[in-house]
């Protein structure tokens, strides 16, 4: 049979169990006992009689019944009605039948962009050596700054130290940070100015994630660990350190970074942010000091 156009390959053509008229304009529309559901009148070709009826003017469809604009009778005879099912379904591709030129170029615009920053599950499509891969937001981006807290210290203070090897917090030197996500690394920056007195060792600072020391030397003998010393080489002057470390804290939860000092054993006091010598003139500093913790997706 020749067509007018692209000749119709996809739909699903049903015809329609037989039908024995009555003087009634409604009739249900059953295949193979049971109902169907035509899309519309425009879906079904009806033959009454040998000839081919017009849709909506000839007969509508409502639900799984065809209504005919004037009532029949006995003698007429539905010849057929055949469900055209919907046109416009093209079914599912065959795999590897869909390439650029079947997708609009519009697909990705304003209406689809995303308007906010990814969140975890969200997920993204890309090219792995021309196979199409999707991609968890979780895994894009990593390294990114997520947030950044700091605590500067600005006043001079002198710390109590009694015990050689047993830290001190300095307060007012702290930051809280809570992770967003477990697999977050905390990038700690600090800036510690401190001294003991002159002829000591110095005493020492490490860094604390709340109780825990978390960067400090191995274990070596007798020897003091600690993230650093501070300077003890003149009553006149401080050591300004700066230690930085990243940390796997794998929580979700506040944490609390710091900075505790200690006494090398020789003298009991640790003096931040001044010389142990407290002379008021030019030659002795006030120093500040300072720690910045940073949320490292």
């Amino acid at each position: 049979m020749a067509y007018i156009g692209v000749q119709p390959r996809l739909g699903n053509f049903q015809a329609c169990d037989a039908i024995t008229t009555s003087a009634t304009t409604t009739f249900n529309l059953l295949v193979g006992g049971t109902a169907i559901f035509p899309q519309s009148a425009q879906h079904c070709l009806v033959s009454l009689n040998g000839v081919l009826q017009a849709p909506i003017s000839s007969y509508t469809i409502s639900g799984s019944t065809i209504i005919f604009a004037a009532a029949l009778t006995t003698d007429d005879s539905i010849d057929f009605i055949t469900i055209l099912g919907d046109t416009l379904d093209l079914g599912v591709p065959s795999d590897d039948t869909v390439g650029a030129a079947q997708i609009k170029a519009d697909l990705i615009s304003g209406t689809t962009a995303l308007t906010s920053a990814p969140a975890a599950t969200d997920e993204f499509l890309v090219s792995d050596a021309g196979v199409l891969k999707r991609v968890d937001a979780s895994l894009v981006g990593r390294g990114k700054v997520l947030q950044v807290i700091q605590d500067t210290k600005l006043d001079r203070s002198e710390i109590s130290v009694a015990n050689a090897g047993t830290f001190v917090d300095i307060s007012g030197l702290s930051v809280a940070i809570t992770p967003s996500a477990t697999s977050s690394k905390i990038l700690i920056l600090a800036f510690v100015n401190g001294s003991q007195n002159v002829g000591s060792a110095g005493g020492f600072f490490t860094l604390k994630r709340d109780s825990t020391e978390i960067f400090r030397g191995d274990a070596a003998s007798n020897r003091q660990r600690a993230t650093g010393n501070l300077a003890s080489y003149s009553n006149a002057y401080i050591n300004g350190n700066t230690p930085v470390f990243l940390d796997s804290p794998s929580s979700t939860s506040e944490l609390t970074y710091k900075v505790s000092v200690c006494s090398d054993g020789s003298n009991t006091t640790v003096y931040i942010n001044r010389p142990s010598s407290n002379n008021d003139n030019a030659s002795y500093i006030a120093g500040a000091s300072s720690i910045i913790a940073m949320e490292i997706a």
